[in-house]
């Protein structure tokens, strides 16, 4: 069977130039359950600074909605001559897990392709999600670019990658029953190979506390350079997240890249807990987006804020980091990083 890595092609890492990104306009109610008008402001000020260096690619289901968009987007000053909008109606807002896989092979006739997986709500937790599973095939139709069909579920914030050939995700992610049964670790990374075009998987095991993608690795390790990782640690030994986040740290110093280095790794604090209607939200710094000329951080009102954009402004020199508050934001489960899927150059 072809698939994009016999054709030469592959997944590049966020940090290479982008032709622009792609989101699906927040709608769903149920998702920011009595906050969801509070969450636009900052979602537009984020397309604002997406803008300033790419295009900005929104999926909304009709006009109306295209409407109520542009008002929210106009009134953070965003350059509408960057934004596009795609009559693409969708479930939710997380263009990061349902959103194109874009691959690219600067040798072939057709430089850019598009991978297709199989998409169920992270296990089938937020039924129904049938707009949503087929969204990067309309993309792929709209822009006549050839779309793979793996045929099994994966999410994009699932997995981390280096352009480099290497790939990381979490054990408790992908190798829950809830997305492949049939399916085991092995034939996972062959998958992960073959569709993304890479030549290593590397895992480590843990999410945090109060993710419902059962332990995204959006949230806890990201690739800053070929061979350097941020990942967040929990300072405070009390804190639930503090063992699980050490055992990544401990896999992450074992780990060989595929010419023999260690990975340079970026220790990262979290921010302090937040909590909403007695629920922990999984807030991370490291669910941070990388834009052409920006990384824009989440923020959580915590006194950690400013050492956190501190720390991933050293990673970046290239780039100017930004935080926008996701308070309201991480009350979906998700942040900036979730809500966005880049298209390589």
């Amino acid at each position: 069977m072809t698939t994009p890595k016999s054709l030469g092609y592959r997944f590049p890492a966020e940090f290479e130039q982008h032709e622009a990104t792609w989101l699906s306009w927040p709608h769903k109610e149920a998702s920011w359950p009595g906050k969801i008008g509070s969450i636009y402001p900052n979602y537009a000020l984020f397309i604002k600074y997406l803008a300033l260096s790419e295009k900005v690619r929104i999926n909304v289901a009709n006009e109306p909605m295209k409407l109520f968009a542009v008002s929210h987007l106009e009134k953070a000053g965003v350059n509408m001559s960057q934004v596009q909008f795609f009559m693409h109606p969708t479930n939710d807002a997380w263009c990061r897990d349902h959103g194109p896989a874009f691959l690219i092979n600067d040798k072939a006739e057709q430089r850019k392709v598009i991978v297709d997986w199989n998409y169920n709500a992270w296990g089938g937790k937020y039924p129904p999600y049938d707009l949503d599973d087929v969204i990067p095939t309309l993309i792929g139709n709209h822009f006549n670019l050839p779309v793979f069909h793996p045929g099994i579920i994966m999410e994009g914030g699932s997995v981390e990658f280096n352009g480099a050939g290497t790939v990381l995700t979490s054990t408790c992610c992908l190798l829950n029953p809830n997305r492949n049964p049939h399916l085991n670790q092995s034939q996972i990374e062959q998958y992960l190979i073959d569709y993304y075009g890479m030549e290593q998987v590397l895992w480590v095991d843990e999410g945090i506390v109060g993710d419902d993608t059962d332990g995204h690795i959006d949230d806890t390790v990201r690739f800053v350079n070929a061979d350097t990782v941020i990942t967040v640690i929990e300072e405070n030994k009390q804190d639930e997240n503090y063992a699980l986040l050490q055992t990544n740290l401990q896999q992450l110093k074992e780990m060989r890249l595929l010419n023999g280095k260690q990975l340079n790794i970026i220790e990262l604090p979290m921010p302090d807990e937040v909590v909403y209607e007695d629920q922990r939200l999984p807030a991370s710094y490291a669910n941070f987006y990388i834009s052409n000329q920006h990384v824009i951080v989440p923020t959580f009102r915590s006194a950690k804020d400013d050492k956190a954009l501190s720390i991933i402004a050293d990673a970046f020199k290239d780039r100017e980091v930004v935080g926008i508050d996701s308070t309201d934001i991480i009350w979906g489960l998700g942040s900036f990083h979730c809500l966005s899927q880049q298209e390589p150059k």
